[in-house]
């Protein structure tokens, strides 16, 4: 537990390090502040407004206990199990198994299942996988991937800054220092979000293997959900890559160099982990 949230907190202020290095190098104090001003007005809005926005996107409908007590009443138990407020439940009318949370926090979260999760998965199974997005909801991971996401997008727009007016006076660099800062600026920051992400799927994993107290249950869906999605594609995060890390599994088809650029950690990683963990050391949070 502690050794993700150490790495996650090394990660974030590595973004942090990398933003002041480029912003000092290109921008000077004066352009910092307006990429930090401009990124984190961009990212506050979608922190603000990211739930309505993303489940209006994926065209999610609100289901209850009546309408879809089967989901419902699985989300309701693991919210009591986990001490959460009982967050909307939507249903996404997609073939491809997945599930996602959302919310900025846990008294306005909403989480979301696939109707082809809900085909594919047993009871267990699909208890370990809303168990893992309620981890999501209390480890409060949208406000994490919101910080990431402005730092990493006013290193972005310092870059592009520095491309269009080359830098200010003292602080111009070398021509040559430039164009690196300007190319790879970017890619690194981007590098840093997702090993971000990555490291908060681990931890999630963990914490719903904790409320639901099964951690083999999410291990088996993971195996489930890989091998089915593989065939499926969701057109909407294709469309929409940037909500591709909400999801328990990378919706996304990827290249040769998938792991390093991926927002989810390998698939067979997570398992082996999860099947580390024995039933008797995932005690119920009170």
């Amino acid at each position: 537990m502690y050794g993700n949230w150490l790495k996650t907190s090394i990660l974030m202020a590595g973004i942090v390090a990398l933003f002041g290095v480029v912003g000092g190098a290109i921008g000077g104090q004066q352009g910092m502040l307006i990429a930090l001003l401009f990124g984190g007005g961009m990212n506050l809005w979608a922190y603000w407004f990211s739930d309505t926005a993303v489940l209006k996107m994926y065209r999610a409908r609100p289901v209850d206990a009546a309408s879809s007590p089967y989901l419902y009443n699985i989300v309701r138990d693991l919210s009591q199990r986990a001490g959460l407020p009982m967050p909307r439940v939507y249903l996404i009318d997609e073939d491809q198994p997945n599930a996602f949370a959302t919310g900025r926090d846990p008294a306005h979260a909403a989480v979301a299942a696939t109707s082809g999760i809900l085909r594919l998965l047993s009871e267990r199974e699909l208890r370990g996988v809303m168990a893992h997005e309620l981890a999501h909801v209390r480890h409060r991971d949208i406000l994490t991937s919101t910080i990431a996401a402005t730092v990493a997008g006013a290193i972005s727009a310092l870059a592009q800054f520095g491309m269009l007016f080359g830098g200010r006076g003292n602080n111009r660099p070398h021509p040559a220092a430039q164009i690196l800062i300007v190319i790879l600026a970017p890619m690194a920051a981007m590098l840093i979000q997702m090993a971000i992400s990555r490291t908060r799927e681990f931890e999630a994993d963990r914490g719903g293997a904790e409320i639901s107290g099964d951690p083999g249950a999410l291990a088996d869906a993971l195996l489930k959900i890989e091998t089915r999605a593989k065939g499926i594609p969701l057109h909407t995060a294709e469309e929409h890559p940037a909500t591709a890390q909400m999801m328990i599994m990378n919706p996304l088809t990827g290249g040769s160099l998938r792991n390093l650029f991926s927002t989810h950690p390998a698939t067979a990683e997570r398992v082996a982990r999860l099947r580390a963990m024995s039933p008797g050391a995932m005690p119920r949070r009170t």
